[in-house]
């Protein structure tokens, strides 16, 4: 009977501690915050700086330059890249008619932690000049936040006259199913945004470690959200209280 009623007690703080960590996370993002985003051991095994695209200041870039500094790239919502005519950087590729065949032999088909990149072109908005100062980098992901809001005139139009590429923010997209498909930062920031009732782009960035020169590890991101006062949460955890919620 004690037995039992430790592991009732125990289910009931882990999943108190679980909906909290969630809960912790959204409210982050609603305000234009934070979140550190680990995908799984077993995959790329990193950690990600997250944040609402919609909410982007140049000082949000800068801090991800600095204090993650891997590529900061938008993740996109699958039916708002096909509302823009976008496709992955590796279908592009594949069919593009002047590329020779040896030469496709380079495009990357599954990474080694086992999905197809999400990659797409990459962009600067027109106002930009170089495209890679934090505040042309906020700009253009700023733009397109507001683009997948807008409900007057023809999204594809407005994004082909409003965007130039090659540019210098990497644009990821989300797999149609997004967890069900795909349990990458790019479908879990998208699919974090859409529970925040925010638009779904998430600009994301991987947490290095300027020591190892390796994948910042799971203890030192922990140590830096506890540090930043940032929420720190679990891809598995997030596959978990999609399941159960």
């Amino acid at each position: 009977m004690v037995i039992t009623t430790f592991v009732v007690r125990f289910i009931i703080i882990t999943t108190s501690f679980l909906i909290m960590s969630f809960e912790e996370a959204i409210s982050s993002l609603r305000k234009g915050g934070f979140v550190l985003l680990h995908d799984a051991n077993k995959r790329e095994n990193e950690v990600d700086m997250v944040v609402a695209a919609e909410f982007v200041t140049p000082e949000h870039i800068s801090k991800m330059r600095q204090d993650a500094g891997g590529l900061i790239c938008l993740s996109i919502d699958h039916s708002f890249a096909k509302t823009l005519g976008l496709n992955y950087m590796h279908d592009i590729l594949s069919n593009a008619q002047n590329i020779d065949n040896q030469s496709k032999k380079m495009i990357m088909g599954i990474a080694p932690y086992g999905d197809k990149p999400s990659f797409s072109i990459s962009i600067n908005h027109a106002q930009t000049y170089t495209g890679i100062t934090d505040r042309d980098r906020a700009l253009t992901i700023n733009e397109m936040a507001h683009l997948y809001k807008n409900t007057n005139g023809n999204k594809k139009e407005i994004f082909v006259s409003s965007f130039k590429t090659p540019g210098h923010v990497p644009l990821l997209i989300a797999s149609e199913r997004l967890l069900s498909d795909r349990l990458g930062h790019t479908e879990m920031s998208v699919y974090m945004t859409s529970l925040a009732g925010l638009c779904p782009t998430a600009v994301i960035c991987e947490m290095l470690d300027s020591e190892t020169h390796t994948a910042l590890s799971i203890e030192k991101a922990k140590k830096y959200a506890k540090d930043n006062a940032i929420p720190y949460f679990d891809g598995n955890e997030l596959v978990k209280f999609t399941k159960e919620h």
